[in-house]
């Protein structure tokens, strides 16, 4: 290969907002698992899991992509430790939601009646950070041909303004849920609790990654 194929090859920005769009598909695994989960369809839900693990695994062979276009560039229009900041946190996000799958399939765990809808308002609530995060993530492509500047930029900057504020809300959905959990210590036992708190926990660090994504890619703009 010749050094200006070195220094200007083929282009990581496309892979990445195509490893974007692969982690969105993940997360919108989120509702139809909870959905499984409330109508106590456990072998859906494992099926659904596969699904999940194999979006994955598809994910991570575009992140390897990725990284290795990375590491034959040697300009870039911004920060070559941002982008990858960006393509680790998005990983994450991957990563957490198959856990989330996973946490449904251990043990056939029955939802309350009472927390059904506050659970989904949670899940809707993470989609929202992450629906944000990809709205804003898809223009990535676009951002580059314009060295991450004009306006373009301050369009993206708009919807990534949103972002902490959507990840916030979140937080106090998942706040006001654990709190409605622990009144039913009579009537749930303890395991059943633990898991609750889990899929809480695992819920919030998708959404707080989104957020942390989002970071990432306002670095590379007000640069």
């Amino acid at each position: 290969m010749s050094i200006i194929s070195d220094l200007f090859g083929k282009s990581p920005f496309g892979a990445m907002v195509e490893h974007t769009k692969k982690v969105h598909e993940c997360v919108e695994m989120i509702k139809p698992l909870m959905e499984a989960l409330a109508h106590e369809n456990y072998l859906l839900l494992r099926e659904l899991h596969n699904k999940v693990s194999k979006l994955e695994y598809e994910a991570d062979r575009i992140k390897h992509e990725v990284r290795g276009l990375l590491s034959r560039r040697l300009f870039l229009p911004v920060d070559k430790i941002d982008l990858e900041n960006f393509l680790r946190c998005q990983d994450k996000i991957a990563d957490y939601t198959e856990d989330f799958s996973v946490i449904l399939t251990i043990r056939n765990t029955r939802l309350h009646p009472s927390l059904i809808d506050k659970f989904f308002k949670l899940v809707d609530q993470v989609f929202q950070v992450t629906g944000t995060l990809l709205t804003a993530a898809v223009e990535l492509q676009n951002l580059a041909e314009v060295s991450f500047s004009g306006a373009e930029s301050r369009r993206v900057l708009q919807w990534l303004d949103g972002l902490g504020e959507e990840e916030w809300k979140a937080d106090r959905i998942a706040r006001d849920l654990s709190r409605d959990i622990y009144t039913l210590e009579d009537e749930v036992d303890t395991m059943t609790i633990i898991f609750y708190e889990k899929m809480i926990l695992t819920l919030g660090q998708i959404a707080n990654e989104a957020e942390n994504a989002g970071d990432m890619l306002r670095n590379m703009l007000i640069r």
